[in-house]
């Protein structure tokens, strides 16, 4: 009996400018489009935000989402999704460092996944604006299986944990 496909949310990061595909922005379109080549189906993109880079890396980051539809379990889609960088030329290197194309399994409708070099959701979206503001935008509604917090609750969490505290008014 063949499988039924699941959704999957898979974050997606440029930094590096592509000799064909030109600048980040156009990287993710064009990664999204390699998406849609491999099979996935393409049932929604978030827009595009800018980001400030984590770790060693000094040019900002493109940042987006895209919500596709696939039976890969989830090892089978993280194969895909290394392949697919790979094809846009990255290569290992340093962690967190600049990079042409980057795409991680962030949710997986099927609930949690674990396995060797892979967990599903991934570790630490929660604690990250540039991931979970383009999520926010694409499926607010969406529960962490962790935590059962929708996505739009865990973005209002993290933003309102990341704003500066208000100076109390002089009157009160």
């Amino acid at each position: 009996m063949p499988r039924t496909s699941d959704l999957y949310v898979i974050a997606l990061g440029s930094n590096v400018r592509h000799a064909r595909h030109g600048g980040p922005e156009r990287v993710l379109r064009a990664a999204v489009a390699a998406l849609a080549h491999a099979g996935l189906g393409i049932e929604a993109m978030a827009p595009v935000i800018r980001s400030a880079p984590l770790g060693p890396s000094l040019r900002r980051y493109a940042n987006g989402a895209v919500l596709v539809r696939s039976a890969l379990l989830p090892p089978a889609m993280l194969a895909l999704l290394k392949s697919i960088e790979r094809e846009f030329g990255r290569r290992g290197g340093k962690r967190w460092g600049s990079r042409v194309l980057d795409l991680d399994i962030v949710l997986w409708s099927g609930g949690e996944w674990r396995s060797a070099g892979l967990c599903v959701p991934h570790a630490a979206f929660r604690l990250r604006d540039f991931v979970l503001r383009p999520i926010a935008a694409l499926v607010p509604n969406w529960r962490d299986p962790r935590t059962g917090f929708s996505i739009k609750q865990l973005h209002s969490r993290l933003t309102r944990s990341l704003r500066a505290p208000r100076e109390p008014r002089p009157d009160a």
